[in-house]
């Protein structure tokens, strides 16, 4: 069993914490369950926002999902280059899975679909 990454990122409509930790629950949900993954198999997960998001860690919308307690989070900052997509939340969760890299679903949610638009149309879940 090999140990791989599946990336993922969504969008927010502002920095407040609700804002947030929303996004980030409906982003790690739907990595979750396009992946078939179980809390078990999570390795780790690595958080990052936009320098412009700051009011809240977007690991505390994991504190409440059932079997995260024990998973190793952690948060940080994206480069702040000039011109980069805002009020971004990232994640790049760490899995022990049987499957192939080529079979991996990352999910691109919101605006965020902008990118990685060779992965968002094959893979992400369709927007309501």
């Amino acid at each position: 069993m090999a140990v791989r990454g599946i990336r993922g990122a969504i969008t927010v409509d502002e920095n407040e914490r609700e804002a947030i930790l929303e996004g980030t629950r409906e982003l790690l949900q739907a990595m979750v369950e396009e992946n078939g993954v179980a809390a078990d198999d999570i390795a780790s997960c690595h958080f990052t926002t936009s320098p412009d998001l700051n009011a809240e860690f977007p690991a505390e919308a994991t504190r409440r999902l059932e079997g995260w307690k024990y998973v190793p989070l952690l948060c940080g900052h994206e480069m702040n280059v000039p011109g980069s997509m805002e009020k971004c939340v990232r994640i790049l969760l760490h899995v022990n899975t049987d499957a192939a890299p080529r079979d991996i679903k990352h999910i691109y949610l919101r605006d965020a679909r902008r990118l990685r638009t060779d992965l968002a149309d094959e893979a992400s879940p369709a927007e309501a």
